[in-house]
């Protein structure tokens, strides 16, 4: 077993929080434009469209990224993040769904 320098290993963890953070980035983004134009809908709903537009690399209309790896835990994630910072909100009859 041969482990890495000090200083490599502290580029390679800046890489990886720097990657983590665009997927974080990515996430919210696709979340906020796909509930723009729905106004409201089911969270598992969102979850699958977030999924699929990480899957085709779709961002939104003129705008593309490389297609990565998310899965459902990730968006859930940045869900909570973003009602967290009030971009979203849960209706108060039906908790299940988001509105923008």
């Amino acid at each position: 077993l041969r482990l890495l320098p000090w200083q490599r290993y502290l580029r390679a963890e800046r890489a990886d929080v720097s990657a983590l953070e665009r997927k974080k980035n990515v996430l919210c983004c696709l979340i906020t434009r796909i509930l723009k134009v729905e106004k409201q809908l089911h969270i598992d709903n969102l979850v699958f469209r977030v999924i699929d537009a990480c899957r085709k690399g779709e961002l939104g209309p003129g705008l593309q990224f490389l297609s990565f790896c998310c899965h459902s835990v990730d968006v859930l994630s940045c869900v909570l993040h973003l009602l967290n910072q009030g971009y979203l909100r849960r209706q108060e009859e039906r908790p299940h769904v988001l509105e923008y």
